[in-house]
C-alpha cells in the first residue's frame, strides 16, 4: 500500500520513534501523543483494520499488547493504568485504515485530555429483542468457523 502512511513507517520512509519491533509489528509513539507515552502498534501485513485480521495475525499481533502495555505503563510511575482502543471504519473514529491499537497512558494527576463518553441503553432492548441478537451473532459465528 504504497500511500498507507503506515507501511511507509514500517519501510522506513518516514520516521518514527520505535519503541518495539518483530517481524510481525511495529510499535511507535503516536505523533499526535493524546497522553504521554501514547504507543501505537501496528501490524506489519497491511490489513484494513481487525474486520480484515485473519486468525494468524490477530494471534501474532495480540499477543504482543499484554507485553507492550505492561512497558508503556511501567515507564512513568505517575501512569496509572491505560486504555486499549482499536477504531475499526470511519464511524467508528478510525482515520488511518492499516490496522493498530492504541496503547493510551492515563495520568490521575494531570488532565491528559483523553475520555470516553459512555451511555448505556439499556432500556431500550427486550429480554426477546437481545435473545435474537444473541442468536444472529451466534449464527454469524458458525459461519464463520465453516469458511
Amino acid at each position: 500500500m504504497s500511500e498507507c502512511i503506515f507501511c511507509k513507517i514500517i519501510a522506513g520512509e518516514i520516521p518514527a520513534r520505535k519503541v518495539y519491533e518483530d517481524e510481525d509489528i511495529l510499535a511507535f509513539l503516536d505523533v499526535s501523543q493524546v497522553t504521554k507515552g501514547h504507543t501505537l502498534v501496528v501490524s506489519k501485513e497491511h490489513v484494513r483494520n481487525i474486520l480484515d485480521y485473519s486468525d494468524e495475525l490477530a494471534g501474532k499481533v495480540f499477543s504482543k499488547i499484554p507485553k507492550l502495555a505492561r512497558a508503556v505503563k511501567a515507564f512513568d510511575p505517575d501512569c496509572q493504568g491505560l486504555n486499549l482502543l482499536m477504531n475499526n471504519e470511519a464511524i467508528a473514529s478510525q482515520s488511518v485504515f492499516h490496522g493498530h491499537v492504541h496503547l493510551l497512558p492515563r495520568y490521575e494527576s494531570k488532565a491528559d485530555g483523553f475520555g470516553l463518553k459512555w451511555e448505556t441503553h439499556q432500556e431500550l432492548y427486550s429480554d426477546a429483542e437481545l435473545d435474537t441478537v444473541r442468536d444472529a451473532i451466534q449464527d454469524q459465528l458458525k459461519k464463520e468457523e465453516k469458511a
